[in-house]
């Protein structure tokens, strides 16, 4: 089938790779010329494993191909993705969705036969229904707006595309075109369908509230732990042990129950955030009060590891050596959009210290964000005289790491494990100084 995908983000590009991949005829839409140019050029602009391999494929086989011509896309289709950013609003909660409707509003007039739009981004619950009657407003065309959420986990997101664990579509179940729609999206989706991937059908405000809801679980899943970190730093209990023994709970589950940094990134933050805002709207107050503590609990655990580190420089970073190891804000990813570690390292440089910051993929976009920070190309520049070392992304690089690789370098030998990712018992019998978050 022939679609298009507007936005070339992180979800777009993404997107329409793994579509020409599933065998469909795709155009990239995008009002940046530098992005068009350099996906045509089969270069990814962000790190995201796998996706480039399939990017070149596809525009080898002449699947795949990115344009900045709204006109373009419109005669090429009928299926049309919205892939674009919701970020935060500044100086508020609520989703930015000026977008999403400037794709609306640029492709609507240009639509001259029957056609869906199908959004992809996370956007706040009632967004569909509204952008239906927008795009209406400005065509004679039929037009269907409907939702089909993402749920892509950066560094497994060519996976997440090609193989979900679901697929949900909400439509307008009440207009007389909602089975044609649907009955277009099946037919994009079939591969997957045919494989047994779980198909949802939905109204648009379930299909809005699921990719919401999913967050809003997930953060509350990791907060939970970290608020059961305090109590077991209060009482010399072990969280990661407590964990494990949650995990066999199968009500319950092990994922999502790392005691640490807490949460960040592109999205968890800014869609409860949403959440919480447009909750709020609908007068749901007891929804925002339990999402704001979720938040907040989360933003605790960042003073938590900058109050950590000051005590491990002698009660104050005025003039210390801190190697920070990670900026992305999580491994096999090199977004610092939210990042803790990187908001970390900033706040303890704030504090009087020189901080050096070392990551495998995300160095570049950190300085972008933090150019007073110091940067380092690799794990022992990074720790050259350090009086104290802060693993605060898990990267495989770092969890590998053993004592005798540092001994010679560092200051002092102390290690703050900001993702209970190390063998604390290693670290400990070499004489290191190892502190966690929920552990003795």
């Amino acid at each position: 089938m022939r679609c298009t995908v507007f936005g070339t983000g992180y979800l777009g590009a993404t997107h329409a790779a793994c579509m020409a991949e599933l065998g469909h005829d795709v155009i990239g839409v995008d009002v940046d010329p530098g992005k068009v140019a350099k996906l045509s050029d089969g270069v990814v602009p962000f790190y995201e494993p796998g996706l480039e391999e399939v990017l070149r494929r596809n525009l080898d086989a002449g699947r795949l191909r990115f344009t900045t011509s709204y006109a373009e896309a419109a005669a090429h289709a009928d299926v049309h993705f919205l892939g674009v950013g919701t970020p935060q609003k500044k100086g508020e909660y609520a989703a930015d969705l000026k977008y999403v409707h400037a794709v609306v509003d640029t492709l609507a007039p240009l639509l001259d036969r029957p056609s869906v739009i199908v959004g992809k981004s996370t956007v706040p619950v009632g967004t569909a229904a509204a952008l239906g009657n927008r795009a209406r407003a400005l065509t004679s065309a039929a037009v269907e707006v409907a939702w089909n959420p993402e749920f892509l986990r950066e560094g497994f997101a060519v996976q997440d595309t090609l193989r979900p664990d679901r697929l949900v579509l909400g439509v307008d179940q009440d207009r007389e075109n909602a089975a044609w729609a649907t009955g277009l999206v099946r037919e994009i989706y079939a591969d997957l369908i045919d494989n047994e991937v779980p198909f949802l059908l939905t109204d648009l405000a379930t299909a809005e509230l699921v990719k919401a809801s999913a967050n809003a679980f997930l953060a509350t899943k990791i907060s939970f732990i970290n608020a059961v970190s305090e109590v077991c730093e209060a009482t010399g209990a072990d969280v990661t042990m407590l964990a494990d023994a949650l995990g066999y709970d199968a009500r319950i589950g092990r994922r999502f129950l790392n005691a640490g940094l807490g949460f960040g990134g592109g999205c968890l933050p800014k869609d409860i955030r949403a959440f919480m805002a447009r909750s709020g709207e609908l007068g749901a107050d007891h929804a925002v009060a339990f999402l704001r503590e979720v938040d907040n609990i989360n933003m605790r655990r960042r003073t938590k590891v900058v109050d950590m580190a000051a005590r491990a420089c002698g009660g104050s970073l005025l003039g210390a050596n801190v190697a920070v190891l990670g900026a992305a804000f999580k491994p096999e990813s090199d977004d610092v959009r939210d990042s803790p570690a990187l908001n970390v390292a900033g706040m303890i440089q704030l504090h009087g210290a020189v901080v050096t910051v070392y990551d495998p993929k995300a160095v570049e976009n950190s300085r972008r964000v933090f150019p007073t920070l110091n940067y380092a190309t690799s794990v022992a520049e990074a720790c050259d005289r350090a009086d104290v070392v802060l693993v605060l992304t898990e990267w495989d690089e770092f969890t590998a790491l053993r004592p005798a690789q540092l001994d010679r370098v560092v200051r002092a030998r102390s290690i703050i494990d900001g993702r209970n990712c190390l063998n604390r018992a290693t670290w400990r019998a070499a004489g290191w100084v190892y502190s966690g978050l929920g552990t003795p």
